[in-house]
């Protein structure tokens, strides 16, 4: 039996859904919006260095205990090793994440090598299931290089040789920005915050370096919005991932402002941002509800520090022992503590109605970092539900 094909128990979903999971008949307040890692597909061929079963990273989650007998990581996906780059797959889960009220997938996108890589998830299955009308997307450029850490025969020993860069020039900057805005900016279901589709990009130091600086970094972005407009959108809605990285870029004269990291970030032209884990800027290995105070305190101090717009984001949890064995790991991460930071950040949201209500979430299926809202042996649908809850059940 091909592990990665459509379980029984996945085909009754796509049953049931049709009974049980109509489409909101109006707007939800609320865009909620989860990242999604497109590495679980059984189609494309570049996957098969990292992952040879030829299921994607599925592998790792799957051969978890075989490569580490009696280790505590033994999640299983009620789903079953589903191939996402298969539309009817796909129709299942955009059926179960609007019946949630996730209404927006962020798709991690990636290119590698002078073309794209891991795009079959959202090529083949997510634009081609027959309702992707009730779901939005938007991209997110995971530009950042690739080092050993996907390959679990190599990962323990923490190489950090690259297999690939993640820096573009101008040149390959534009392909890159064309291509995009004609394939997806342009499709109906592309997010969009006042009319303007929104893209946002993951490692700044990354594009900086490959685009020659910051003035040209900022001189590519400008072009990028002109193409934008020239494509017939009122403007573009550039984001960026927030964490260190990116706002203390070497490059950046600190003794020219009282302000500097907002300033570059204005420099460069982006107007908005999110997280994309908490592990970014907090310590992870220990209690939930210990994370969520510093989240809220980070919240607050973006607020104060900053002039671009920060959406809030809430991550379900950490751990990436599927991958390295020995990780930090968060705990008591239960799908009620995690519905009380959905409620923060609502909240939060709440105190910008100048903004789009948009909220950010780590992930649909980060499974090799344990942080993913669909369906597993521990929690079975409780994350899920902890979404609805607070997002269509207590929303008036």
């Amino acid at each position: 039996m091909r592990l990665y094909s459509l379980t029984i128990f996945a085909l009754s979903c796509l049953m049931l859904c049709g009974v049980e999971a109509k489409a909101q008949e109006s707007k939800q307040k609320y865009d909620v919006a989860a990242f999604l890692y497109p590495a679980y597909a059984s189609d494309d061929v570049r996957l098969r260095p990292f992952w040879p079963m030829g299921m994607g990273e599925w592998e790792t989650v799957l051969t978890m205990q075989q490569r580490n007998p009696g280790h505590y990581w033994d999640r299983k996906p009620l789903w079953g090793y589903i191939n996402e780059a298969d539309p009817s797959v796909m129709e299942m889960e955009i059926e179960q994440a609007t019946k949630h009220g996730v209404n927006v997938f962020i798709f991690d996108w990636y290119w590698y090598d002078g073309r794209p890589f891991m795009e079959t998830t959202l090529n083949n299955g997510f634009l081609n299931a027959k309702n992707v009308d009730k779901m939005q997307f938007y991209l997110m450029w995971a530009n950042h290089d690739v080092l050993n850490l996907w390959d679990t025969r190599l990962a323990r020993y923490n190489e950090d040789n690259v297999i690939w860069q993640g820096k573009v020039d101008r040149e390959e900057f534009e392909r890159i920005c064309k291509r995009n805005i004609e394939m997806y900016f342009k499709h109906p279901q592309y997010y969009k915050i006042d009319g303007k589709p929104v893209f946002m990009i993951y490692d700044l130091p990354n594009l900086i370096n490959g685009l020659g600086g910051i003035e040209q970094t900022a001189d590519a972005i400008k072009w990028f919005r002109k193409e934008v407009k020239r494509a017939g959108f009122p403007d573009l809605e550039l984001q960026f991932a927030l964490w260190a990285i990116n706002l203390n870029y070497s490059g950046l004269d600190a003794t020219k402002s009282e302000n500097p990291q907002d300033d570059f970030i204005r420099t460069l032209g982006f107007d908005s941002s999110t997280h994309y884990q908490f592990v970014h800027f907090t310590d992870v290995n220990r209690d939930y509800a210990d994370i969520m105070r510093d989240v809220e305190t980070e919240w607050n101090r973006i607020d104060v520090a900053y002039s671009f717009k920060y959406y809030p984001h809430v991550s379900i949890g950490w751990d990436n022992s599927p991958r390295t064995v020995h990780s930090a790991v968060m705990k008591n991460n239960t799908p009620e503590a995690f519905a009380e930071a959905l409620r923060k950040a609502k909240a939060h949201a709440d105190k910008h109605p100048d903004r789009a209500p948009l909220i950010t979430i780590n992930s649909w299926n980060e499974w090799t970092e344990t942080s993913f809202l669909q369906p597993c042996n521990m929690y079975g649908y409780g994350y899920l539900e902890a979404v609805k809850k607070v997002f269509i059940d207590e929303v008036k």
